[in-house]
């Protein structure tokens, strides 16, 4: 990549963008100009990107007049708010909310699953919610040999799912109860520490949460499979970064141990974590920092004769969320769909 862009990132104090910064850098992302943009009560402090320290700015109309690229994670009311402000100005934003996931015309990127769709955005680019991501880096891969009839899944996702603030919580919480005190919730609605409850986003008329319907539904726009059967149960746990998910997969023949580690140990963004001797499988401690989604316990499902078992763990900062939206970047600019975007934005 060679063509330096202008970047702001819309959140640039949340975990999700500081983790942006840091990938930008280490990555050697071309970036011409780096804004960084975030509430009112960030305003007057710096962070530090290349040796040089960057004052935050309060984000206004004005803030995207020359940049090409936005990578947005202050959630989805700020989204919404702004998205029509930054593709009038010319600038593409990848959008790590929910906020327009599920629009027709924004296209859904995973890059190791669907990066062509990208080339049909109109100025925005969802960034798919975490499990989702790390779900269909994991078993895409497999669905490309053979197709998957249904999934069934189970997450057991790390504070840092709902931010650096929540990450503090269970620090908090924790020595709180070591002290012999009451545990005082606050970004959670129960303690997490030291326990775990089912996702606590609002349920539906069928008892299936926001988070485990973002799964159902994401995936099979992801995927370009609307009748695909999956289900999920999300569960948050006392681990502060890196999420796990039980998957069951039922395809539509058999489909042999041998041969999903195969293509496994060869699919990007997908490290192969097993050793059975030492019963030793991914953990959320071992991905915790780390690009690739960790897959491991591969196994017959002794119920079923089309079905596979697996275990993974994956960086929901990462992985789950900024370098996803990283290498949406990456791509455009690969791709030259970023200036081909902005134009036909500016006349459509």
């Amino acid at each position: 990549m060679s063509n330096p862009v202008s970047i702001a990132i819309l959140g640039a104090t949340g975990a999700v963008g500081t983790e942006l910064m840091e990938l930008l850098e280490s990555r050697n992302f071309p970036v011409s100009r780096l804004k960084l943009l975030a509430s009112e009560r960030s305003v007057g402090s710096t962070l530090t990107f290349k040796g040089e320290k960057l004052p935050v700015e309060a984000v206004q109309p004005s803030s995207f007049k020359g940049i090409d690229l936005v990578l947005a994670s202050a959630g989805g009311s700020t989204s919404q708010v702004w998205a029509k402000t930054i593709v009038d100005a010319g600038a593409v934003m990848v959008d790590n909310s929910s906020a327009f996931r599920m629009e027709p015309d924004v296209p859904l990127i995973v890059p190791e699953i669907n990066p062509e769709a990208a080339a049909h955005h109109r100025g925005i680019i969802a960034n798919p919610n975490c499990t989702t991501i790390l779900l269909g880096v994991a078993i895409y891969p497999l669905h490309r040999v053979q197709p998957i009839k249904r999934i069934v899944v189970s997450t057991y996702q790390s504070a840092s799912g709902a931010g650096a603030r929540a990450m503090e919580e269970v620090k908090v919480q924790s020595q709180a109860i070591l002290d012999g005190k009451e545990p005082n919730p606050e970004i959670f609605p129960y303690p997490l520490a030291f326990n775990l409850f089912p996702h606590n986003s609002p349920l539906n008329a069928e008892g299936y949460c926001g988070e485990e319907m973002k799964m159902v539904k994401e995936t099979r726009k992801i995927f370009n499979e609307p009748d695909l059967k999956i289900t999920a149960t999300c569960v948050r746990v006392p681990v502060l970064r890196a999420h796990s998910e039980a998957v069951n997969l039922e395809f539509t023949s058999p489909f042999a141990v041998t041969k999903a580690r195969e293509i496994l140990s060869e699919a990007p963004g997908v490290k192969l974590v097993e050793d059975w001797q030492q019963n030793y499988f991914p953990m959320p401690i071992d991905a915790s920092g780390k690009d690739d989604v960790l897959v491991g316990r591969i196994r017959q499902d002794i119920s079923h004769p089309n079905g596979l078992e697996l275990w993974l763990c994956g960086d929901q900062i990462r992985k789950g969320a900024a370098l996803n939206a990283v290498q949406i970047a990456e791509l455009l600019i690969e791709k030259n769909w970023l200036k081909s975007a902005a134009a036909m934005a500016a006349v459509g």
